[in-house]
């Protein structure tokens, strides 16, 4: 029987949710870390755990690079392999890499994973799978859900938010209490710290992976090309700013498994 998350990405394209504009800037900014990184790596090998459609281990294998690519749903899976490029791609899931050894890719990307995992534990075992395969002083790649975004979104401005504290979906500190049903989780920059620390992984940098983007989907879309590339711009000067990060729908965390 299917699960609520592959019934949802059943009929959710990740692919059309990257290539429009506020989608854009969250992967055009992944994508500049990831070859920001990709650089210490001659003959980088590059594994992505919760590979979608392949958006990024598709561009990154287009690019010549030895990518391999473990998906959890099947038709998300199926997308992949359709677009005939040289990514290895197998159904798996983050917590469990076994079919991989230890200390085998320079460049690990955790994108999908942390968003449908409901608590500490699970974000930590993925964590940890990803740091047992990655080599040593490899890299590692983990993109987040931000509270913020969902609590001003979906609470205030979608109008949901006295509903969400009833039903406990909210607690008392307004930090989103999700369950597996609710197909996504948020944190804030102390959970992502506290996952950090229980993995025992060494923060290089964290980024908001597309800062305002989100709340300004009409804006953008409204955007001429040249204002639109200008607020590119804009952001990725600003992405670094620990004053904004919290706010970002996304953030991604860049990790360094050190050496033994």
């Amino acid at each position: 029987m299917a699960t609520e998350l592959e019934k949802y990405y059943n009929k959710f394209c990740e692919d059309k949710r990257l290539t429009r504009r506020h989608g854009q800037v969250e992967y055009l900014t992944s994508m500049k870390y990831i070859h920001e990184y990709l650089k210490e790596f001659p003959d980088a090998r590059v594994l992505d755990v919760g590979a979608g459609t392949g958006r990024y281990s598709v561009a990154l294998s287009e690019e010549g690079y030895d990518v391999t690519a473990v998906e959890l749903v099947k038709y998300n899976l199926g997308i992949l392999k359709q677009k005939g490029s040289a990514v290895k791609a197998y159904q798996g899931t983050a917590l469990n890499l076994s079919r991989f050894s230890k200390d085998t890719f320079d460049v690990t990307l955790v994108f999908g994973p942390m968003y449908h995992l409901y608590n500490m534990d699970d974000k930590v075992k993925a964590l940890m799978e990803a740091k047992r395969v990655t080599k040593p002083g490899g890299i590692i790649l983990a993109a987040y859900c931000m509270n913020e975004y969902s609590i001003l979104t979906y609470g205030f401005k979608e109008n949901n938010i006295l509903e969400s504290i009833e039903k406990g979906k909210v607690n008392q500190d307004f930090h989103v209490v999700s369950e597996p049903e609710d197909l996504y989780d948020y944190v804030r920059l102390e959970d992502i710290e506290a996952i950090n620390e229980a993995a025992g992984l060494t923060r290089v940098k964290i980024v908001a992976a597309d800062g305002p983007a989100n709340y300004m989907r009409q804006t953008l879309n409204a955007m001429d090309d040249e204002t639109f590339q200008t607020f590119i711009d804009y952001h990725l000067s600003t992405c670094e700013r620990t004053d904004l990060l919290g706010a970002s729908a996304h953030t991604l965390d860049i990790l360094r498994k050190e050496q033994e």
